[in-house]
């Protein structure tokens, strides 16, 4: 029998010039003595910012050391063969409230070239919005590199980005090379590679409180940059209560959406691979090996490989974003 179960991790807070209080009031989660809280990694690889176990027998040990110690137990054979000892996925809780930069994320031929880093392929899940709430994916006209720079140099840049309305439960695919960003008001749960390598094209001019603007990454950014033009930037999916709905299925990993009023079993066993939950509203528990891991809003579980059949038990139901990688 593995020595592993359900695990939690402690939130690391981050607070950001455009951050908020959302991750406080909405999500219920204190973030101390920072002046606001722009993101939260609630799992994290990135070597800067390593996942802590909290709870249980492996509290307080990192994500790293438990990938060293228990391989393809934690992350699946086929998971661990691909990336070693890197966790591959990092998630996030993100609360704008402010508009954040335009910027792209490079995929992983030029991250590795670049950075000897992994790509950025990431998605969002709409949490919560303030009225009339917009963000940006894409272009809203087919380009090429110097249309592009002539609109950014102009000025004009905004005049040529796809801005798109939200509403709560809208999910956003951003694989690499797509320029995004979240607008203000949105509260976003985020599901990436573990990446943390951001071209910044854009800031609005603003300025940080010593008078200084944020650098901007105009060069390396063109080539990363997906200039096509997509009919569709928002995900379609057909909501449904009390079943498993996919969301996205990417190579770098598939999410679904559970959204559950009644209590349900999962099996995981045909998975080569771990399953991260992440609660985007109500609570239930996580029932294994006759132990209960309470889990609610704002809060993530990682169910390593070991684990094949889990009970999720709820009073009042849950949504969850269940992804993995196959």
């Amino acid at each position: 029998m593995s020595a592993l179960y359900p695990l939690k991790f402690k939130t690391i807070y981050k607070d950001k010039i455009w951050g908020g209080q959302k991750i406080k009031t909405y999500l219920h989660k204190d973030f101390g003595d920072l002046p606001n809280c722009g993101e939260t990694w609630e799992i994290s690889g990135v070597k800067s910012d390593v996942s802590v176990v909290a709870g249980g027998a492996l509290e307080g040990e990192s994500l790293a050391n438990l990938l060293e110690q228990y391989k393809d137990e934690l992350v699946g054979k086929k998971v661990y063969d691909h990336f070693g000892n890197i966790f591959p996925l990092l998630v996030k809780f993100i609360d704008a409230n402010d508009d954040l930069s335009i910027q792209v994320h490079p995929d992983d031929e030029l991250a590795k070239k670049r950075h000897n880093s992994f790509g950025k392929t990431e998605m969002w899940y709409v949490i919560e919005t303030d009225p009339g709430s917009t963000l940006i994916a894409g272009f809203n006209q087919e380009l090429d590199e110097q249309t592009y720079l002539d609109k950014l140099n102009s000025g004009h840049i905004m005049d040529i980005l796809n801005k798109e309305n939200v509403a709560a439960g809208d999910v956003f695919f951003l694989p690499a090379g797509r320029v995004h960003t979240i607008g203000k008001g949105l509260l976003i749960a985020e599901i990436q590679q573990t990446s943390d390598i951001t071209y910044r094209i854009y800031d609005f001019d603003r300025v940080d409180d010593k008078g200084n603007k944020r650098e901007l990454h105009t060069q390396e950014a063109l080539a990363a940059i997906d200039y096509k033009h997509y009919p569709e930037y928002k995900t379609k999916y057909q909501p449904a209560k009390d079943e498993t709905v996919k969301l996205v299925s990417c190579p770098y990993f598939t999410t679904n959406l559970l959204d559950f009023d009644k209590d349900t079993s999962k099996d995981y066993s045909a998975l080569d691979s771990f399953v991260i939950h992440v609660c985007v509203e109500g609570a239930y528990n996580v029932t294994y090996n006759g132990e209960t891991y309470p889990v609610k809003m704002g809060e993530c579980i990682l169910l390593p490989k070991s684990i094949d059949k889990v009970e999720l038990e709820t009073t009042g139901g849950f949504k969850i974003l269940e992804s993995y990688i196959e």
